[in-house]
Parts: structure tokens; sequence; C-alpha cells
């Protein structure tokens, strides 16, 4: 019995195949070869053709078919895991009514302090565990208050996920854990938020039917079945946002586990069965995979808008020519430090960890005499490393402590040089896995389907391929403290530009 994964990356689509029995990965394939690009109308919007997506997941799903070391026919069930606090409005014949803004968007930054403000900050906090900020529903506000003609033909909101579900399936279907990533979700009353819809205006109409994570979302359509050579009726039985599906694919599921990424944008994510939150919203719990009103899992979510992106627009930049391999190699020549060098690489949004402010990425301290696209290439990894610590300092004043970090080989993860300022800058073991978002999304279908009988069943073969242990590198703490010091002053300039419009 076989399960199909799909993966719904800002970059690409990944899709994987697994076999249940084993849990093991026997296909994958990505599409498309290139990046996918990123629609900026305006500074700091970020849209993409959620048609471009479905396309994307058609390819995909007929390149893994290609590789022809198993029978489609086999395939049980479909998972779905997607780039997370997007917006997919359509109407009542489905049909998408504007591009898809995105996670890295930032245009509503403005009406979610509002909103935060009108609805009181406590009771936001108290009952959201968030402000409303940039996520979904202020979104959606935002399409309501400048494009009043698109909102006024919505029939319905959803997250990437659901819009590639309801493609498949015809069927338009939700979970808490999405509505809570959009700011929809009252958690104190475990329902719908009154307070948000309220604000905002929407009728509840706008929400598709809420099912577990874990549950059928709908069976695949007779003609989109023949179109991917798949057996019709195959339920797709899990939809999960990116950052909780890669908690769940490293079996990140109980209190106290905690779980990493470093693609296009960097994620630490800890699980708690705490109703707790930050202050100022600077990093969010949402409800987790496996969470249940009588049963709380939520996932505190640190995010860094700008780590594979910036490590990509250096290379590309400086030079295009190279690999990513070649890159390191010349990066690792360069002592710890990039002797004096420093990248902030905060240009990718606005940044929750700075409270939204929109810091753009900065270069500092260049010697023209001493520093070469090596020190640029050290020094924008160690810059990504650094803003994690930045953000897992605020988690661990939140109580967030964690022993051992899990993190899929993939994306900055194979960067030897990242792994160790990673590690020896965050003082926290890292253990790697060999998986992915797709193979994680296979599984949780398995889970929904009732092929596993617990999530524990699913990743029962589950075992690190490296553990790395934190040094004493003392070098990495004074590279840190320069850092930070060159970040508190752009921040403090940044926030007084910002005072004086």
């Amino acid at each position: 019995m076989l399960l199909l994964g799909i993966d719904l990356g800002t970059s690409s689509i990944k899709v994987s195949v697994v076999e249940a029995a084993t849990q093991m990965c026997i296909a994958s394939a990505q599409y498309p070869d290139k990046e996918s690009g990123i629609i900026s109308h305006n500074l700091g919007w970020a849209e993409q053709k959620p048609e471009m997506w479905w396309e994307h997941v058609q390819q995909a799903i007929l390149k893994v078919h290609s590789i022809g070391n198993y029978n489609p026919a086999d395939i049980a069930a479909i998972g779905i895991a997607y780039q997370m606090h997007g917006m997919v409005v359509v109407d009542r014949e489905k049909n998408v009514l504007r591009d898809a803004i995105i996670w890295c968007d930032s245009r509503a930054v403005e009406i979610g302090a509002s909103a935060f403000d009108a609805i009181g900050h406590q009771q936001c906090l108290m009952h959201l565990l968030n402000s409303p900020g940039n996520f979904t529903a202020s979104k959606l506000a935002w399409v309501k208050q400048f494009e009043p003609q698109v909102f006024d033909r919505v029939d319905k909101v959803m997250l990437p996920g659901d819009y590639i579900a309801m493609k498949l399936t015809g069927e338009i279907t939700t979970s808490i854990s999405a509505l809570s990533e959009g700011i929809f979700y009252d958690f104190l009353r475990d329902s719908l938020s009154d307070d948000v819809m309220n604000h905002y205006g929407f009728n509840t109409d706008l929400i598709p039917s809420i099912n577990p994570v874990f549950s059928k979302h709908g069976e695949l359509t007779v003609e989109i079945a023949s179109k991917l050579s798949l057996k019709k009726g195959i339920p797709v039985t899990y939809k999960a946002g990116d950052q909780p599906n890669n908690a769940l694919s490293l079996n990140v599921l109980n209190p106290g586990e905690v779980a990493a990424t470093a693609g296009t944008s960097g994620v630490i994510y800890g699980v708690t069965d705490q109703l707790n939150y930050d202050h100022k919203s600077r990093i969010n719990p949402f409800a987790h995979v496996n969470y249940m009103p009588h049963e709380k899992r939520l996932g505190w979510l640190l995010c860094i808008n700008g780590t594979g992106i910036m490590n990509r627009w250096i290379k590309d930049t400086l030079s295009p020519e190279i690999t990513y391999s070649q890159m390191n190699l010349l990066a690792n020549e360069i002592p710890v430090g990039s002797d004096g060098l420093s990248v902030l690489p905060f240009g990718n949004g606005a940044e929750r960890i700075l409270n939204n402010l929109q810091l753009g990425a900065h270069i500092h301290n260049v010697d023209l005499n001493k520093h070469s696209n090596a020190h640029i290439f050290r020094a924008t990894q160690e810059g990504v490393a650094f803003a994690f610590r930045y953000g897992l300092d605020i988690m661990r004043s939140n109580g967030m402590h964690p022993n051992v970090i899990k993190a899929g080989s993939a994306n900055l993860f194979l960067s030897e040089l990242f792994i160790d300022a990673f590690v020896n800058t965050n003082q926290v073991p890292v253990e790697l896995y060999h998986n992915d978002g797709s193979v994680g999304a296979a599984l949780g279908a398995g889970i929904g389907a009732g092929i596993f009988s617990t999530p524990n069943e699913a990743f029962a073969n589950l075992r690190p391929m490296k553990i790395i242990e934190p040094g004493n590198d003392s070098a990495y703490d004074a590279a840190y403290l320069l850092w930070k010091e060159l970040l508190n002053n752009q921040l403090i300039y940044k926030e007084q530009e910002v005072l004086c419009q």
C-alpha cells in the first residue's frame, strides 16, 4: 500500500510516494527545476498564482509516476503540506478571484496592528494567543478595504493547502490548525473567533467546513484521477502547514520537543501543552497537527523570513556560476566571525521577531582591502544562524528551552558551515534526519486514513542520521555580540524613521 505526499513550497512543489509497510520513500520528484518566482507589485508585497501551484502539483505527480518503480493504482491516500499564512479566495464556482497573498507579504501589518488595538491587546493575546498581525485574516481585511469589488464576490477564503485539496477533490474544507495560523481561532472558547470576525466584518459563511487535520477532506474526482493516472476516489486525509508538517515528519508531537527548518524562510518550532503567548507576538503559537480541545498541543513558531532566500540572493548576485557546494567550500576558508564582516538577513518582508518591522538586509563593516566574496558567503550563513539565536532567546524568555533540535538534512542544513554556526551559536545539539515535507505529508495521510493507528506507528522507523553537539568556540559568541549590536543600532534607526513618517 502506497501513500502520496504533496509539499507546496514557495519555490517549487515536491511530491513523494511512501510505502506504508516500511515508511520508506520509494520515489520523489520536484517541479519545476527552476525556483518559482514571487510577484511583488509594490514594496513589501508578495503574491503567487494559485493556478501556477496547481499546474506544478500536476506536473510533479506525473513526473514521480514517470520514475516507474511503483504502480500508481496502489496509492491509497493523499496528504498535503503547504506554505503557511497565505490567502486564496474563490467565488461560488470555485474560481480564483485574485493572486494569492503569500506568507511573506507585509501589506496588512497596519491593518493587523489596528485590529490589535481595537479588539484589545489582552483580549487578543488571551483568546487568539497572538496579535492579528500580518496573518491571513488581516490579508483578507486588506482585500475588503482596498479591493471591495473582489471581496464582494468571495465565497470562501482558504489557506494554500485547502486550495490544492479543492482542486483534487472539488470539496473545500479547513481545520483548527489552519484557522489558528490564519488568526481566525479562539483558543479559550475553542471556536471561530467572534472578535476577529466581527471586527473585520466577515460573515462566517466565508469559512469552509472545519475537519480534523487527520480526516477525509474529500475524494479524488474522476476527471482529476484520469488526468493524473490515479484511482478515482482516493481520499485526501491530511492537510497541514509546512512547519507543523515538518514537526510531524520529525515525530515532534509532544511538549518540549522541537523542530527546525532553514529553507526560503527559517523556523524553530517547539511543542507545548500550555495556552501561552509572547506579549509582543514576536513568536507565535498555533494549533499543532494533533491539537484537540480536550488535549492541547500547540506549536510555538519562531519564523525568520530571510534565511535560504538570503543565501540564494548572495550566491546569484555575486557568483551565479558556482554551486552551493562550491560556495560553502569557499566560505569554509574564512575564519569564524568573517573577519568582522556581518550580514543582517532581514530582506524578505516584515519580520515578526523584529515587531513586524521591514528592516531590509544589510552588509556591515566591509573592508575593501580584506573582504572577498568568500567572506560575504560565510557572513551570510553566520548571519542566519545569529538571527536564529536572536529568536531562540525570545523563545527561551517565554519558557521554551530545547535540549535538542531536530532538523531534516535539507536546504541550509546541508551546509556544514551553517550547522556549525547554528549549533555553536545556540549551544543546542542538532539531530539531522533524512526526511522532507512531502514524506511527512504522505505519512500524515496514512495516519488520517487509519493505515497507522497512531503517529508513533507512522514514524516507528525514524532514526537520526547524525547528531551534532556544540563545542566551546568563543569566537561565535564574539561574532554574535557584534552582530546583535549592529542589529540593535539598525532597529533604533528604523523605529525612529517610522515615528517620523
